[in-house]
């Protein structure tokens, strides 16, 4: 009996762990590679006249950062995706006061992006955005 469950429990591992291969190799495949130069770059929509415009609408400027007269740049990093949407927006430079924090949320609700071009295809393209607080 000792032995029958010896080898149970060792069969049992074996498929455990050959299932973690499988899953490994299945999350490989379809992670896919971002890249920082293509031959076409992104563009937010409505170009950059209207994602400029979208800022100077949506933009706002946090009242700690007033209080404090916190100004300067904020430089979001993410990435447009092959259809467009936007993922992982984080901090690269931030000034406090509650602007990086405005900052990372004009990024995330920016809309759809015409995604970035390498060879024909659109990919998941690494971008930096700097956003400017002035008083």
């Amino acid at each position: 009996m000792k032995i029958s469950l010896k080898i149970g429990v060792a069969s049992l591992a074996l498929f455990a762990f050959s299932a973690f291969l499988e899953t490994s190799e299945a999350m490989a495949q379809t992670q896919q590679e971002i890249h920082k130069e293509v031959d076409q770059m992104p563009v937010p929509p409505g170009g950059m006249e209207g994602f400029t415009k979208y800022m100077i609408e949506n933009l706002k400027y946090p009242a700690s950062a007033k209080e404090n007269k916190i100004e300067g740049k904020v430089f979001v990093s993410f990435v447009v995706k092959p259809d467009g949407s936007i993922e992982n927006p984080e901090i690269i430079r931030g000034i406090g006061g509650g602007c990086d924090e405005e900052a990372m949320r004009m990024v995330a609700n920016s809309g759809t992006w015409t995604p970035g071009i390498k060879d024909g295809k659109a990919v998941a393209t690494q971008m930096v955005l700097p956003v400017m607080f002035k008083l």
